[in-house]
Protein backbone atom coordinates (compact mmCIF):
# COMPACT_ATOMS: atom_id res chain seq x y z
CA UNK A 1 0.00 0.00 0.00
CA UNK A 2 1.30 3.30 -0.85
CA UNK A 3 1.56 5.83 1.88
CA UNK A 4 3.35 9.05 2.79
CA UNK A 5 6.33 6.78 4.45
CA UNK A 6 9.75 7.13 2.46
CA UNK A 7 7.89 9.85 0.22
CA UNK A 8 9.83 12.87 0.71
CA UNK A 9 7.33 15.26 -1.16
CA UNK A 10 5.16 15.70 1.91
CA UNK A 11 8.68 17.57 3.69
CA UNK A 12 9.23 19.58 0.60
CA UNK A 13 5.69 20.91 0.84
CA UNK A 14 5.51 21.65 3.94
CA UNK A 15 8.97 23.18 4.27
CA UNK A 16 8.37 25.32 1.14
CA UNK A 17 5.03 26.43 2.40
CA UNK A 18 7.02 27.35 6.07
CA UNK A 19 9.64 29.41 3.99
CA UNK A 20 7.26 31.33 1.94
CA UNK A 21 5.37 32.25 5.42
CA UNK A 22 7.97 33.29 7.07
CA UNK A 23 9.44 35.50 4.27
CA UNK A 24 6.37 37.45 4.35
CA UNK A 25 6.49 37.66 7.80
CA UNK A 26 9.73 39.00 7.75
CA UNK A 27 8.64 41.61 4.99
CA UNK A 28 5.26 42.32 6.06
CA UNK A 29 4.39 41.45 9.25
CA UNK A 30 1.46 39.29 10.56
CA UNK A 31 -0.76 40.86 8.12
CA UNK A 32 1.00 39.51 5.32
CA UNK A 33 1.34 36.03 6.04
CA UNK A 34 -2.91 35.43 4.16
CA UNK A 35 -3.11 31.99 2.58
CA UNK A 36 -3.69 33.54 -0.60
CA UNK A 37 -0.45 34.99 -0.29
CA UNK A 38 1.56 31.81 0.83
CA UNK A 39 0.25 29.39 -2.18
CA UNK A 40 1.52 31.86 -4.65
CA UNK A 41 5.24 32.38 -2.82
CA UNK A 42 5.42 29.06 -2.66
CA UNK A 43 3.98 27.09 -5.51
CA UNK A 44 1.70 24.72 -3.43
CA UNK A 45 -1.71 23.74 -3.60
CA UNK A 46 -4.39 24.98 -1.34
CA UNK A 47 -5.24 21.68 -0.77
CA UNK A 48 -2.01 20.60 -0.19
CA UNK A 49 -1.07 23.17 2.35
CA UNK A 50 -4.34 22.73 4.43
CA UNK A 51 -3.55 19.33 4.91
CA UNK A 52 -0.24 20.25 6.79
CA UNK A 53 -2.14 23.54 8.44
CA UNK A 54 -5.47 23.66 8.75
CA UNK A 55 -6.20 27.26 9.06
CA UNK A 56 -4.83 30.63 8.58
CA UNK A 57 -3.63 30.95 12.45
CA UNK A 58 -1.74 27.78 11.99
CA UNK A 59 0.51 29.20 9.32
CA UNK A 60 0.90 31.73 10.46
CA UNK A 61 1.52 30.37 14.50
CA UNK A 62 4.86 28.13 12.65
CA UNK A 63 6.10 31.05 11.00
CA UNK A 64 6.61 33.33 14.37
CA UNK A 65 8.28 30.09 15.84
CA UNK A 66 10.34 29.28 13.19
CA UNK A 67 11.68 32.95 13.39
CA UNK A 68 12.02 33.26 16.96
CA UNK A 69 15.95 33.42 18.09
CA UNK A 70 16.90 30.90 20.94
CA UNK A 71 16.52 31.78 24.78
CA UNK A 72 19.60 33.31 25.77
CA UNK A 73 21.75 31.24 28.22
CA UNK A 74 22.16 32.00 31.73
CA UNK A 75 25.78 33.27 33.01
CA UNK A 76 26.67 30.17 34.87
CA UNK A 77 28.98 32.19 37.26
CA UNK A 78 28.71 35.23 39.05
CA UNK A 79 26.58 37.42 41.82
CA UNK A 80 23.37 37.17 41.43
CA UNK A 81 22.59 40.73 40.33
CA UNK A 82 25.49 39.96 37.36
CA UNK A 83 23.61 37.02 36.34
CA UNK A 84 20.37 38.87 36.15
CA UNK A 85 22.04 41.86 34.74
CA UNK A 86 23.41 40.06 32.36
CA UNK A 87 20.33 38.18 31.57
CA UNK A 88 17.75 41.02 31.64
CA UNK A 89 20.37 42.80 28.80
CA UNK A 90 20.44 39.73 26.85
CA UNK A 91 16.75 39.94 26.81
CA UNK A 92 16.52 43.08 25.95
CA UNK A 93 19.01 42.94 22.94
CA UNK A 94 16.58 39.96 21.44
CA UNK A 95 13.41 42.21 22.03
CA UNK A 96 15.41 45.68 20.08
CA UNK A 97 16.97 43.90 17.51
CA UNK A 98 14.38 40.60 16.84
CA UNK A 99 11.08 41.80 18.08
CA UNK A 100 9.40 38.74 16.14
CA UNK A 101 8.78 37.31 19.85
CA UNK A 102 7.23 40.80 20.86
CA UNK A 103 5.19 40.32 17.81
CA UNK A 104 3.91 36.63 18.54
CA UNK A 105 3.18 37.76 22.22
CA UNK A 106 1.08 40.59 20.89
CA UNK A 107 -0.42 38.13 18.24
CA UNK A 108 -1.49 36.00 21.16
CA UNK A 109 -2.59 37.92 23.48
CA UNK A 110 -4.86 39.43 20.87
CA UNK A 111 -6.23 35.89 20.85
CA UNK A 112 -4.26 34.44 18.30
CA UNK A 113 -6.56 34.31 15.55
CA UNK A 114 -7.04 36.03 11.74
CA UNK A 115 -9.53 37.10 9.47
CA UNK A 116 -8.65 34.76 7.02
CA UNK A 117 -8.37 31.71 9.11
CA UNK A 118 -11.64 29.21 7.53
CA UNK A 119 -14.79 29.04 9.54
CA UNK A 120 -14.97 26.85 12.75
CA UNK A 121 -11.40 28.07 13.77
CA UNK A 122 -11.93 30.20 16.17
CA UNK A 123 -12.51 30.03 19.85
CA UNK A 124 -10.03 26.86 19.34
CA UNK A 125 -6.72 27.05 19.87
CA UNK A 126 -4.84 23.91 17.75
CA UNK A 127 -1.39 22.43 18.19
CA UNK A 128 0.46 24.72 15.91
CA UNK A 129 -0.80 27.96 18.56
CA UNK A 130 -0.25 26.12 21.50
CA UNK A 131 3.67 24.95 20.49
CA UNK A 132 3.91 28.82 19.60
CA UNK A 133 2.59 29.98 23.50
CA UNK A 134 4.80 27.36 25.04
CA UNK A 135 7.79 28.44 22.97
CA UNK A 136 7.49 32.16 23.66
CA UNK A 137 6.96 31.90 27.27
CA UNK A 138 10.19 29.55 27.35
CA UNK A 139 11.86 32.09 25.77
CA UNK A 140 11.40 34.86 28.51
CA UNK A 141 10.52 32.38 32.07
CA UNK A 142 13.54 29.54 31.36
CA UNK A 143 16.12 31.24 31.60
CA UNK A 144 14.87 33.12 34.64
CA UNK A 145 13.69 30.01 36.13
CA UNK A 146 17.09 28.61 36.22
CA UNK A 147 18.86 31.97 37.57
CA UNK A 148 15.76 32.33 40.38
CA UNK A 149 15.66 28.58 41.43
CA UNK A 150 19.40 28.84 41.77
CA UNK A 151 20.50 28.35 45.81
CA UNK A 152 22.33 31.55 45.84
CA UNK A 153 19.16 33.30 44.83
CA UNK A 154 16.93 31.55 47.53
CA UNK A 155 19.81 32.68 49.69
CA UNK A 156 19.08 36.13 48.91
CA UNK A 157 15.25 36.62 48.03
CA UNK A 158 13.75 33.45 48.76
CA UNK A 159 11.20 30.82 46.55
CA UNK A 160 9.91 34.01 44.78
CA UNK A 161 7.40 33.64 42.08
CA UNK A 162 9.31 33.50 39.46
CA UNK A 163 6.56 34.45 36.81
CA UNK A 164 6.31 37.76 38.18
CA UNK A 165 9.63 38.25 38.56
CA UNK A 166 10.04 37.74 35.08
CA UNK A 167 7.37 40.35 34.41
CA UNK A 168 8.75 42.85 36.93
CA UNK A 169 12.26 42.31 34.84
CA UNK A 170 11.30 42.79 31.95
CA UNK A 171 8.66 44.91 31.77
CA UNK A 172 10.39 48.32 31.34
CA UNK A 173 12.42 46.61 28.75
CA UNK A 174 9.26 46.01 27.05
CA UNK A 175 8.06 49.31 27.38
CA UNK A 176 10.98 50.79 26.00
CA UNK A 177 10.62 48.82 22.78
CA UNK A 178 6.91 49.53 22.46
CA UNK A 179 7.28 53.34 23.23
CA UNK A 180 10.26 53.57 20.25
CA UNK A 181 12.15 56.40 21.89
CA UNK A 182 15.23 57.14 19.97
CA UNK A 183 17.94 57.37 22.93
CA UNK A 184 16.48 54.43 25.32
CA UNK A 185 19.48 52.89 26.54
CA UNK A 186 18.41 49.35 27.30
CA UNK A 187 21.79 48.21 29.13
CA UNK A 188 20.90 51.28 32.02
CA UNK A 189 17.04 50.29 31.89
CA UNK A 190 18.44 46.44 32.44
CA UNK A 191 20.81 47.60 35.74
CA UNK A 192 17.95 49.67 36.98
CA UNK A 193 15.18 47.13 37.17
CA UNK A 194 17.46 44.71 38.55
CA UNK A 195 18.85 46.68 41.34
CA UNK A 196 14.87 47.59 41.93
CA UNK A 197 13.93 43.89 41.37
CA UNK A 198 16.65 43.48 44.49
CA UNK A 199 16.06 46.36 46.44
CA UNK A 200 12.09 44.88 46.79
CA UNK A 201 13.32 41.25 47.20
CA UNK A 202 16.11 40.78 49.03
CA UNK A 203 15.81 38.86 52.57
CA UNK A 204 17.11 41.21 55.43
CA UNK A 205 20.65 40.30 56.01
CA UNK A 206 21.39 38.69 52.62
CA UNK A 207 24.54 39.53 50.78
CA UNK A 208 24.47 42.76 49.53
CA UNK A 209 28.06 43.93 48.79
CA UNK A 210 27.16 43.87 45.17
CA UNK A 211 24.29 45.77 45.04
CA UNK A 212 24.88 49.41 43.75
CA UNK A 213 28.43 48.54 42.14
Amino acid sequence: MAGEHGDPRPARSRARLLEAATALLRSGGPSAVTVDAVIRASNVARATLYRHYPSGNDLLAAAFHALIPPAPVPLAEGDLRDRLIALVHAQAELIAEAPVSLTAMSWLALGGNLEHAPSGAAGTESAEVRNLRERVAEQYAVPFDVVLSSPQAVAEIGDVDRFRATVLLLGPIVLGKLSTLPNFDYHEIAIAAVDGFLATHRISGANTESAGA
